[in-house]
């Protein structure tokens, strides 16, 4: 039986719009954005309610929907023009009533429709945070931010990630001597969007340290362990009973870190109200994350390296390019010390292993140019030595030729 046959009051049209949401972000926002939508057409009641009457008018009524859906995209239109809301937040309102129709058969003119979008900027304009601001950040006293943002800054996860990601998914990686010297992780572990990235020694560190920390609390640690998870009484006060307990943890889902990351920026001071028409703050708050990562990386990485660790999709290379995960370890080893935060005491180790690598260098330099010096030197020296004889040479023929001169003169007399 097809969607169209089925009974209007047995029929779940928002089911079949959320069914073709895959990622965990695109079932956050996309319902938030066909509200926008449905609320604009003043339908009443939840959004499940005005879903339905949606699509009962739309199924009846093909042109009323394209009327609407191109008044919508008109009005849209006028508040980007008016400064309210970004050009780029058009097209996300259209994708998300476009989804909802294509789930539930609603056939629509969309070509005609999508002539009046307007056109976005290819990239946003806002920039990563820099160091000393995500120093600030993780001073937030939430002894999760900074486990948060260390896997964030050094992998270029999405926050979605956090949904998938177990203990077991992030292993340590040692070098000769026994050093960690970075952690491999696997993100959407078991999802169609599998994919592998890389942690920097700091930020294994600090996940380890909370992972820890979890367990002196009494939290059974697994591999099957949540790497975020809600907060607990770590005391007997009072005031603490409705917290949760260590032995039962819950996972923290996305929506909740992301509110974390929000609540601190607000406090560190790194977040202030907007002003002078201004929509957006400097950098995203969680995507901000994602493009420090991707900025730092590509200063010592292969661009398609950076990619792969970010899961993206490189096209026709993907075919081509097959990198084991050793080799792509170590491009991302070449990164560590750029995504190295707060770490002082590696990055002094690093700074002073490149000094005595430079001093070295140096070393070979002077001791090249002392050589070359001391071998001008003694061709100076011969070279002297050499026109010293000469000069003496003709000093003593001049002194003969003198003396002949006097015998001559002396005879003619």
């Amino acid at each position: 039986m097809t969607l169209l046959n089925q009974k209007y009051d047995e029929y779940d049209p928002l089911a079949y719009f959320t069914y073709g949401l895959k990622a965990a972000e695109s079932r956050r926002q996309y319902p938030r954005r066909l509200k926008v939508f449905l609320d604009f057409l003043k339908l009443d009641g939840s959004l499940d309610e005005q879903a339905k009457c949606f699509w009962l008018k739309a199924r009846s009524d093909p042109r009323w929907t394209e009327d609407k859906l191109i008044h919508f995209i008109i009005t849209q239109k006028e508040r980007v023009e008016s400064g309210e809301i970004s050009a780029s937040t058009v097209p996300n309102y259209y994708k998300a009533a476009k989804l909802f129709c294509d789930m539930n058969e609603i056939v629509l003119n969309w070509k005609k429709i999508a002539k009046g979008l307007p056109r976005a900027r290819d990239a946003a304009n806002d920039r990563a945070p820099t160091q000393d601001e995500i120093l600030k950040l993780i001073e937030y006293p939430d002894r999760r931010i900074k486990s948060i943002v260390s896997i964030m800054v050094s992998s270029g996860i999405r926050i979605g990630a956090f949904d998938y990601l177990r203990w077991k998914h992030i292993v340590p990686i040692h070098n000769k001597h026994g050093k960690i010297e970075v952690a491999k992780m696997v993100v959407y572990a078991g999802e169609n969007e599998e994919y592998y990235s890389f942690l920097t020694p700091e930020a294994y560190s600090a996940v380890k340290d909370w992972m820890d920390f979890r367990a002196f609390y009494g939290e059974e640690i697994t591999g099957d362990s949540w790497v975020m998870r809600d907060i607990w009484q770590t005391s007997n006060v009072t005031y603490g009973a409705n917290l949760g307990l260590a032995t039962c943890p819950k996972k923290l889902k996305s929506s909740g870190i992301r509110r974390i990351i929000e609540r601190a920026l607000w406090e560190q001071g790194l977040r202030k109200p907007l002003t002078n028409g201004n929509r957006r703050h400097e950098w995203k708050a969680a995507h901000g994350f994602r493009k420090f990562f991707k900025t730092r990386a590509e200063q010592v990485m292969k661009p398609i390296n950076v990619e792969i660790t970010m899961g993206h999709n490189v096209g026709v290379s993907a075919s081509y390019y097959k990198p084991t995960d050793t080799e792509v370890m170590e491009d991302y080893l070449k990164a560590v010390n750029s995504l190295t935060i707060y770490n002082t005491g590696l990055k002094l180790e690093k700074q002073v292993k490149e000094l005595t690598r430079k001093s070295k260098h140096n070393e070979q330099i002077v001791k090249s140019k002392l050589f070359d010096r001391e071998v001008e030197v003694q061709t100076l020296k011969e070279q002297n030595r050499i026109n010293s004889e000469a000069i003496a040479s003709i000093s003593d023929r001049l002194i003969q030729m003198s003396k002949d001169l006097e015998i001559i003169t002396a005879s003619v007399h």
